[in-house]
């Protein structure tokens, strides 16, 4: 699959904006503890992913009621659900200076995602974070995707081709307006 910019200018997919807020102070230290035995952007992005996926529980799983959707409440709340754990992984990869984008896929409900372009690379590679059980098989991975999920197109599962430099306008509403995780789950978005 050919993964495409929403926006050709690439500064997009390294800006900070109400989710990715990669200025905030939590993101920051947590850049500043990862960075330190991560010599390199390759290292850096492997730490960044591991972070996320094993050290923050998709809420989901751990059963947390809270809902997060800002990278920085992410992080200090450690809880989210895909959605939220990918705004936090993309906020720590835009603040090293790696370019990283929000992508989805689309199983019952829409599945979030990320992707990210190292230096020396020319193409874009889908990681996801989730963890947990249900994404135990997702890796790091350069040289081919193991995501979470894969897609079964027979049961009209898609992956979406779109990079996005921001969340999703249908994500980030139904994260905003959920007062709890089972409010949220009401929410969802089944497609984009």
């Amino acid at each position: 699959m050919e993964l495409i910019q929403d926006t050709p200018d690439l500064a997009a997919y390294l800006a900070a904006g109400d989710a990715i807020d990669h200025e905030h102070p939590v993101v920051r230290r947590t850049v500043a503890m990862l960075s330190a035995d991560a010599p390199d952007a390759y290292a850096y992005a492997e730490a960044a992913f591991t972070f996320v996926r094993d050290a923050i529980p998709h809420s989901v799983d751990s059963g947390d009621p809270r809902v997060t959707w800002r990278a920085s409440d992410v992080l200090e709340k450690r809880t989210g659900i895909c959605y939220a754990k990918s705004h936090a992984l993309v906020a720590l990869l835009r603040a090293r200076g790696i370019p990283a984008a929000l992508c989805y896929q689309k199983f019952e409900a829409v599945h979030g995602l990320i992707a990210l372009k190292l230096p020396g690379r020319e193409r874009w590679v889908r990681q996801d974070a989730r963890g947990g059980e249900a994404g135990a098989g997702a890796q790091f991975r350069l040289d081919r995707e193991q995501l979470a999920f894969a897609v079964r197109p027979e049961f009209n599962e898609v992956d979406y081709p779109v990079l996005f430099a921001e969340p999703h306008p249908a994500v980030l509403q139904c994260l905003r307006d959920a007062v709890d995780r089972p409010r949220l789950a009401q929410l969802l978005p089944t497609a984009l």
